[in-house]
């Protein structure tokens, strides 16, 4: 920007210096990137205006809820995407109270927070005390059916293997086979940790995705030793919410589903927000500023642009002005996954689970990933004396199953569903969605590969999103917010140097 020579007493520095952003993307990352720019810029006193761009119809990305009447008095709320978010990443839960929600957050019926896992074609219940994929708890453990004697064993010798010291990165599955065994990977790891991923343990990151697993290994020698000081120490700090406090579990929802979120986000947000328009590139001008060019061949002047898109879409975008970060970014893979939500009256589950869900391991070649019973789960879930299931398919566990239409994949589906559960009756209804090229993979050395991207981008170009550090929508709207503060922290640079200019 050229600088200008103003009469102080005339003219408002802040219209002169006004800065424009554009932010490409409407998923809960540009959405919460345009929240946290609308506050901080006004609490910083900085003009800044922006406009989201959106190539869909809709706002939010993979956060999609769908209400569906006609069983009673009360709707099923069908997710398509995160039907939750962790409360251990506290950002989420932040934004929710921030934007006046605080009264309709929702937690898990933590009563009923048993996990299955399928073994051998029959769910059993995963072992009390399991924190993620380490025991705590001595006799449940023992008297578990699901890891053999041998396998118990292996994974005890985790209290006398020595820790790894170096800080290079490895996969879940080195890490894993290394403190806990074969077996431990196989029945706990796999299905659950990578399944929160929708990724390969062979290839998955474990300082990408369980940065915390490394921890406890270097900080206690064990992974069984820091996972009980770490259960100790939060049981110490606990403190018991009063009558007027709701309770915090640690995942939360809402009430009318996760895209409650987006909507009150998307009716707080004051700027331009633009459906239907897609980015075909960007360019800069003879002067050097940025533009954004649409499809539909409008021009936007913008002194800086956000990126929230998947990795390969802004590698498309950003081969003209940053050639090297595109081609860094065009090495994220993907994944494609979807979900089937499928309603039944309770009397139809002829083998019902009492918790959350079943996972299944890779090893026991089904055509499905995990089941989670949303009824269960969460209030306001179904009406009452029915039951809400989805079922996850897909990923890299069962890709073929992406290409099958919506008849072959019902048919599978349900298939599955009689086997596990003993479900004869038609669906009172169903929906599938599926999410193409959707799930980011963090493989191993991810982290260096973001901070070179991050090293390389040009001034006035930020990238951030689920491809980045975390896929969870904590973690995106964590990403957007720090993305705006170092935004914000140019700006007040340019000020600084542009009221020098003037005096």
């Amino acid at each position: 920007m050229t600088a200008v020579v103003l009469e102080s007493n005339k003219t408002d520095l802040r219209s002169v210096l006004r800065q424009r952003v554009v932010i490409i993307g409407g998923g809960i990352s540009g959405l919460s990137a345009a929240w946290y720019l609308q506050q901080q810029s006004e609490n910083q006193g900085l003009d800044i205006g922006y406009t989201v761009l959106e190539a869909s119809d809709r706002w939010g990305g993979k956060i999609l809820t769908e209400q569906v009447y006609g069983f009673g008095d009360t709707p099923f709320v069908v997710e398509a995407g995160p039907d939750s978010f962790l409360t251990q990443k506290p950002w989420a839960l932040r934004l929710a109270q921030e934007l006046g929600l605080g009264d309709r957050l929702l937690g898990t019926n933590d009563q009923m927070r048993t996990v299955y896992v399928l073994h051998r074609g029959k769910p059993v219940k995963l072992p009390d005390g399991l924190l993620l994929i380490v025991p705590t708890k001595f006799k449940p453990f023992v008297f578990s059916q699901l890891i053999s004697p041998l396998g118990k064993l292996r994974m005890g010798l985790d209290l006398l293997i020595p820790p790894k010291r170096d800080d290079h990165d490895e996969t879940l599955a080195e890490f894993v086979r290394r403190r806990l065994g074969n077996e431990a990977l196989d029945k706990i790891a796999e299905p659950l940790m990578s399944g929160i991923y929708n990724a390969e343990a062979d290839k998955q990151s474990i300082l990408a995705t369980f940065p915390r697993f490394r921890q406890l290994e270097q900080q206690h020698r064990s992974l069984i030793r820091g996972m009980i000081a770490s259960r100790r120490q939060q049981a110490s700090h606990a403190v018991s919410p009063s009558s007027n406090t709701p309770k915090i579990a640690m995942f939360m929802s809402l009430q009318g589903g996760t895209q409650e979120l987006v909507n009150t986000l998307v009716s707080r947000l004051e700027g331009d927000l633009c459906l239907g328009t897609k980015v075909a590139r960007i360019q800069r001008d003879t002067d050097g500023q940025y533009e954004v060019v649409t499809q539909q061949g409008e021009i936007l002047k913008a002194d800086a642009i956000v990126l929230t898109s998947p990795a390969y879409i802004a590698a498309n975008l950003l081969q003209e002005i940053a050639p090297t970060v595109s081609e860094k970014l065009s090495t994220i893979r993907y994944v494609s996954t979807g979900t089937i939500s499928l309603a039944f009256k309770a009397e139809a589950i002829k083998r019902p689970l009492h918790g959350f869900g079943l996972v299944v391991p890779k090893s026991e070649r089904r055509s499905i990933n995990a089941i989670t019973i949303s009824s269960i789960k969460f209030d306001y879930r179904a009406p009452e004396g029915y039951v809400l299931l989805r079922v996850f398919f897909g990923g890299s566990r069962s890709p073929e199953t992406m290409s099958f239409n919506d008849d072959q994949l019902l048919s599978v589906i349900r298939q599955e569903l009689r086997t596990i559960l003993g479900i004869e009756s038609d669906p009172l209804f169903h929906r599938i969605y599926r999410w193409h090229q959707a799930n980011p993979q963090y493989d191993v050395d991810h982290l260096k590969l973001i901070e070179a991207i991050e090293a390389d981008l040009p001034r006035g170009i930020a990238v951030t999103g689920s491809a980045f550090r975390g896929v969870g929508m904590p973690d995106c709207i964590s990403q957007s917010q720090q993305t705006v503060s170092k935004l914000l922290e140019k700006f007040q640079e340019l000020v600084a140097i542009q009221s020098e200019v003037m005096e």
